[in-house]
This record gives structure tokens, sequence and C-alpha cells, in this order.
């Protein structure tokens, strides 16, 4: 199953794809916004149906004391946009530090500032989607 993994930001929503099989996940695209989740929510619809996605992943950002700020009742809510339109499920990942392990890893690969604003979300929400993809597959060795 192929999985879309969802990075909500304040101006952007960086996008994720994973392979067919559903285990490595891809920097796909940053949608820029200004708080129309109408609008957002039209653009995964038409994404989900484009690649054929079974499911979503969205970053929940939660506070390092594990609380739930205001970013993340964005998230929820924006969660709650998705479901009413789609029929397929959005699971919530934590994606605390995602943004920083994503800025580390662009950095690393010697990229240039300019050039990091324009990807960081992107990659972000490939991260997000990568660790939810991980964990599943842990879950599946377990059993």
């Amino acid at each position: 199953m192929r999985y879309l993994g969802l990075d909500l930001g304040s101006r952007t929503l960086g996008v994720s794809i994973s392979d067919v099989d559903g285990k490595i996940a891809t920097s796909y695209q940053v949608i820029r916004h200004q708080e129309e989740y109408t609008r957002l929510v039209n653009e995964v619809v038409k994404m989900v149906q484009e690649l054929k996605v079974g499911a979503i992943v969205l970053g929940f950002p939660k506070n390092m004391n594990n609380s739930i700020g205001p970013k993340g009742e964005l998230s929820l809510k924006f969660k709650q946009q998705l479901e009413e339109v789609l029929s397929i499920p959005i699971y919530l990942q934590d994606e605390r530090l995602s943004t920083v392990s994503a800025n580390n890893v662009l950095i690393y690969a010697d990229v240039s500032r300019k050039n990091r604003k324009k990807v960081v979300d992107s990659v972000a929400a490939t991260i997000i989607l990568q660790t939810f993809l991980d964990k599943e597959k842990n879950k599946h060795e377990e059993k």
C-alpha cells in the first residue's frame, strides 16, 4: 500500500510519498498556503486519487512534555477535515524534532541555506513518513 506523508506548517505543507510496497518514503513536494485549509484538503484529495494512496500519515507536533499545543490542535483539526472527505485511514505520527532532523540532513548534504528553505518541509514529511513505516514494519516483524 502507498502512503502519503504530510508535515503541516503555518505557511507550508510538506508532502512525501512511499513506494507502492509502503517501505521507503521519498520527498514529494511543498505546497505553500496561508492557513487556507480548504484548498489544502482539496490538494491532498487530488494527490490521494492521482497517486492511488491507501493511507495518510500526518505529522503530529507535540510539546517536549508530551502535551498538545496550538500546532497540535491545528493538526487534529486538519485530520478531521481530511476524514470528512476521504475514506482512507489517517494516522498521526509524533513529529517532535523532525524539522530539526531535516535541517541537519540538508546541512550535512551541503545544501545552501536558500535551497534548504525550499525543501526542508518535504524532507521533514519524509522523516515523519519513514518513521511511521519503520514502526509498522517492526510491529509486523515482532508477531
